[in-house]
């Protein structure tokens, strides 16, 4: 039996959208560079066209942008120096099962040398093996077209088709500004570890190719998170929420929510439909924001932006449902605290609605997290 589990599937579960978005990357992807840049046939006059290999660094490249075989580094120079060896191989050895095994070998370790591996890289050497007749009219010009020239528009193709789908490619550096453009680690990545550490952690597993510190240092944080949830016991959102809400209409004037941010000491508010139908929430950082854009627009200052914003007195005032945010995490009353803390971290947002249906019956902050969090501690303490 644990034969037969050995041989199953080894990958995570996949959504079908994430399959769909992967599937049509690689799609568009090699569409664009075979109409506009490559040729789909073999022309030998120019080297201007798509090759084999091509097909499997889209793979990588559409499905798995967070692996560090799939980076620009990887995919570019791979390719390249593999191409390279296969070239020079192809014009050294006759044989051909000899020529074929050779510049694969070479080529893998080549690019392990040069920090650049690449599965598809393989299959290029192979490829530039199996065909002396393109090698000998091209030369070392395959390296560069159509192997290097495809592969650079393939990985322009995927860094814009992540951003354009909400992924991010290439993957972020150690030592990148988090999202707020400052240089703290986010938070699910403060972990105490330094880049080398985790940089051994990689090579004593021997996980340096399937894996970025990156990715590692996120995945070590979520554990940490997820193990913290465990001390919450059996929480769910209703134990803790916030019940005797505070809300806001979608025509709610903002000077109005700007008094009730004030009086309340509130950072969010729900706004909600006349018949208690959640829409969204408006986060202090909304007023801000708004203010800014308008500044910038009208080419006035910040302050008195914020001025108009709020002048009550406005023909057209703005309101509630203008400016609040319906993209958020949501919850459920019966949603476990555990699940709420990656909500959090893992967002911009301090505050999580609870919905029973369409209706808004409570809220989770960040202090009723650190609370209940506080109590389970005195408790088991």
């Amino acid at each position: 039996m644990k034969i037969l589990r050995s041989l199953g599937p080894a990958v995570a579960h996949t959504s079908p959208v994430e399959a769909a978005r992967a599937g049509i990357g690689a799609f568009v992807g090699l569409a664009v560079t075979g109409l506009f840049v490559l040729s789909p046939g073999i022309n030998l006059e120019t080297g201007l066209y798509l090759v084999a290999p091509f097909g499997a660094s889209s793979v990588l490249l559409f499905a798995v942008p967070n692996s560090p075989l799939a980076q620009p580094w990887s995919a570019v120079v791979g390719n390249t120096v593999a191409a390279l060896v296969g070239v020079a191989v192809c014009l050294s050895v006759d044989e051909p099962a000899l020529r074929i095994a050779l510049a694969v070998g070479l080529a893998v370790a080549a690019t392990i040398l040069c920090r650049a591996v690449h599965p598809p890289a393989g299959a290029v050497a192979m490829t530039a093996a199996m065909s002396p007749e393109a090698v000998e009219h091209l030369g070392f010009w395959f390296a560069l077209v159509p192997v290097a020239t495809g592969t650079v528009v393939l990985v322009l193709l995927a860094a814009a088709y992540a951003r354009l789908t909400g992924r991010r490619y290439p993957f972020r550096q150690f030592d990148e500004p988090n999202r707020h453009g400052t240089g703290d680690p986010d938070p699910m990545q403060r972990l105490g570890l330094t880049e080398d550490e985790l940089t051994g952690i990689l090579e004593r597993y021997r996980q340096s190719f399937n894996l970025g510190v990156e990715d590692l240092a996120r995945l070590i944080g979520a554990a940490e998170v997820q193990a913290a949830t465990h001390h919450t016991g059996p929480l769910t959102a209703s134990d803790i929420m916030s019940r005797n809400l505070v809300t806001v209409a979608p025509d709610t004037r903002l000077v109005e929510v700007a008094d009730l941010f004030r009086r309340h000491r509130f950072t969010s508010l729900p706004v909600v439909a006349p018949d208690g139908r959640f829409l969204g929430v408006i986060f202090q950082i909304h007023l801000i924001t708004r203010a800014r854009e308008d500044a910038l627009r009208l080419n006035r200052g910040f302050r008195a932006a914020l001025k108009r914003l709020l002048d009550r007195e406005r023909d057209r005032p703005v309101g509630a449902g203008d400016i609040m945010s319906v993209a958020v995490p949501r919850a459920a009353t019966g949603t476990p605290a555990s699940a709420l803390f990656p909500m959090m971290a893992d967002t911009d947002v301090d505050a999580v609605p609870v919905l029973d249906g369409a209706k808004i019956v409570g809220i989770v902050t960040r202090t009723d997290l650190v609370a209940a969090l506080s109590r389970e501690a005195i408790r088991g303490g």
